[in-house]
């Protein structure tokens, strides 16, 4: 018995370590956030640039440490939108003070971003990496330092509450008068969903999609049109 007792032992603290060495700390990136982000999602870049040696530790973690194949897929998803948000305020507070990300040239396709063996752009982990893991509500995670952007959350995306914060990001973005003016037989959008049209409609219709997430119901024929998107910086 006491050998048995030794070898559950042993191999629950393998366990241990294993999961514990797949389960990536973004706890620098969650006390950042709470710190420069408001409850609207408005961005302190002064506060970012004061706090750069802790973002740069959290970005040197990011570069060395990608996902393991074996790691659960709200792991995954919430590494690369963390990701995705982190380097974007570091091409930012790079290059401010900017009135836009647009006065970057060409923002979305530097490869700035160094991983293990490459160095990638932003439209990389947004197109070849978190589009194709067929989660559409990422749009509302990843966040481009705009206005018209869905509001960057003062927390870090987490695997254990990923499917939350996910839901929760999308419904307030529906929610919000300036991005979505929504009504049963009329609906004015954002052209995030014009650009990924076809990420909304995996499960069916942008329509349905929608009255998934507002609290408005919404007529399969109810006009459809665009709104204008402000490129001016989140802060």
């Amino acid at each position: 018995m006491k050998y048995v007792s030794l070898i559950l032992a042993v191999t629950f603290v393998i366990l241990s370590i294993q999961v514990k060495a797949q389960s990536f700390d973004h706890s620098t990136w969650d006390a950042l956030l709470k710190t420069h982000i408001d409850q609207e999602g408005h961005v302190n870049y002064k506060g970012f640039i004061k706090d750069s040696s802790k973002l740069d530790s959290y970005l040197n973690l990011l570069s060395k440490q990608q996902p393991k194949k074996s790691a659960s897929k709200n792991e995954i998803l919430a590494y690369w939108i963390n990701a995705y948000n982190a380097f974007t305020i570091k091409l930012i507070i790079d290059n401010y003070p900017i009135k836009s990300i647009k006065a970057i040239g060409n923002p979305w396709d530097k490869k700035f971003i160094p991983l293990t063996n490459k160095s990638v752009s932003l439209n990389y982990i947004e197109h070849e990496i978190l589009r194709k893991m067929k989660e559409p509500r990422i749009h509302f995670g990843i966040v481009c330092a705009s206005i018209s952007c869905p509001k960057l959350l003062n927390e870090a995306f987490t695997s254990s509450k990923l499917e939350a914060q996910l839901t929760s990001a999308t419904k307030i973005f529906l929610a919000d008068p300036s991005k979505n003016n929504l009504s049963e037989n009329s609906i004015k959008i954002s052209n995030i969903f014009k650009w990924f049209a076809k990420d909304f409609k995996q499960k069916g219709s942008l329509i349905d999609f929608l009255n998934t997430y507002s609290d408005i119901n919404i007529s399969p024929k109810a006009k459809k049109s665009y709104k204008d998107y402000n490129w001016n910086l989140n802060e």
